[in-house]
C-alpha cells in the first residue's frame, strides 16, 4: 500500500477520533440536555442514555485506534505477523460492543413507555438505533471474515518463507 494512501487513511482515522472525542464531550450530553428541557419526562432517561451512548462511542473509537495500529504494520510490511490478530480482535471487540450497546438500545425502546409528544419520535430513534445495531453487525462479520483472510494469507506467507 503506498504511503499516500496510509497518511489519508491516518488523516480520516485522526479526524475521526477528534469527532468521537467531541461527541463524548459536547454533543452526545449537549443533546440530551436539550431533549430534557424540551420533555422533562425523560429527565429519568438521560444519565442512562448518555452513558450508553459515549461508552459505545469510545468502543469505535478503541477500534479505531486498533486500525490504526494495523495501518502502521502495512506500513511497516509488517501485518503477516500473528501479532496482527491482536488488533484484529481488537476491533472486532470494540466494534462488537458498540453493537451490542446500539442493540440494547432498541430493545429498550421497543419495550419501554416513554412521554412522548408525538410517536414518530420514539420511532425515528428506534429506526436508528437499529440502523446502527444492522451497521455495526454487517461490519462485524465483515470484520470477523477479514480476521479469517489474514489468518490464511499469514500461513502462506510461513510457508513460502520455509520454502524460500
Amino acid at each position: 500500500m503506498s504511503k499516500i494512501v496510509i497518511a489519508l487513511l491516518r488523516t480520516a482515522l485522526a479526524g475521526a477520533v477528534l469527532i468521537g472525542l467531541f461527541a463524548t464531550m459536547v454533543i452526545i450530553p449537549g443533546a440530551a440536555e436539550e431533549e430534557v428541557a424540551r420533555v422533562p419526562a425523560y429527565a429519568p432517561y438521560q444519565a442512562l442514555y448518555v452513558t450508553v451512548a459515549i461508552l459505545a462511542v469510545l468502543g469505535i473509537l478503541v477500534a479505531i485506534s486498533a486500525v490504526w495500529m494495523l495501518l502502521s504494520m502495512v506500513g511497516h510490511n509488517t501485518i503477516f505477523t500473528p501479532r496482527a490478530f491482536r488488533w484484529v480482535d481488537v476491533v472486532i471487540g470494540g466494534t462488537g460492543f458498540a453493537t451490542l450497546l446500539a442493540a440494547g438500545v432498541t430493545v429498550h425502546l421497543m419495550f419501554v413507555e416513554l412521554p412522548v409528544d408525538d410517536g414518530m419520535q420514539i420511532l425515528g430513534a428506534m429506526l436508528a438505533t437499529a440502523a446502527c445495531t444492522g451497521l455495526g453487525a454487517v461490519f462485524l462479520l465483515l470484520t470477523i471474515v477479514m480476521r479469517q483472510l489474514l489468518k490464511k494469507a499469514t500461513n502462506l506467507q510461513a510457508e513460502m518463507a520455509q520454502v524460500v
